[in-house]
């Protein structure tokens, strides 16, 4: 029970800070599939690596364990393409869409929706799958500090480097582009 409350209070927490961040606005999702607005990009490098860093590290202090999962590149491939197919046409993400909801905006319903069919035919589909789609590049569970042979702290260091030079590099450029932009289209900020 106590992992079941500790999701729910990780859900909410989650949930907060996508509604506060504003990415969970449709508009918001368009300019960032648009490439006119980094914000959710940056929200999400930063989800990514407080994560990476706080997970590892309770689990270096033996209160999580990892469950890693396969590395299987056909279904990670073809899944990618179905998710971005749908927040293409949708104009949400699987988790903005229950924020958006939330929030009261009864046109994210069609990506609970669609949530919920996609699951369905997948569950129907997967002894299908499992025989074919799902063993496309199947390299089994796998880390990046496993292939390199390191332990995974340089790797952690190493991408949070990166992703926090990224982070930088975003801001200023959108900060430059701001002043460039006509008022209409910066409108949204």
């Amino acid at each position: 029970m106590n992992q079941l409350t500790y999701g729910l209070l990780t859900g909410i927490m989650f949930g907060f800070f996508l509604q506060r961040a504003r990415v969970i606005r449709y508009d918001m999702q368009l300019a960032a599939l648009r490439l006119q607005d980094f914000t959710i990009f940056k929200f999400m490098l930063s989800h990514v690596l407080v994560a990476m860093v706080g997970i590892y590290f309770l689990n270096d202090l033996g209160l999580v364990k990892l469950s890693i999962k396969a590395t299987v590149l056909g279904g990670v491939v073809l899944g990618g393409l179905i998710l971005g197919i749908g927040w293409g046409l949708l104009g949400y993400c699987p988790g903005t869409s229950l924020g958006a909801l939330g929030e009261g905006r009864l046109d994210s319903i069609w990506g609970i929706i669609g949530m919920a069919v996609g699951a369905g035919l997948y569950a129907e589909a997967y002894p299908y799958l499992s025989k074919s789609v799902l063993t496309w590049g199947n390299y089994g569970k796998i880390t990046v500090p496993q292939v390199l042979g390191i332990n995974h702290w340089p790797v952690i260091i190493g991408v949070a480097v990166a992703f926090l030079g990224l982070l930088y590099l975003l801001e200023k450029y959108e900060k430059k582009s701001r002043y460039s932009r006509p008022a209409s289209i910066s409108k949204h900020r």
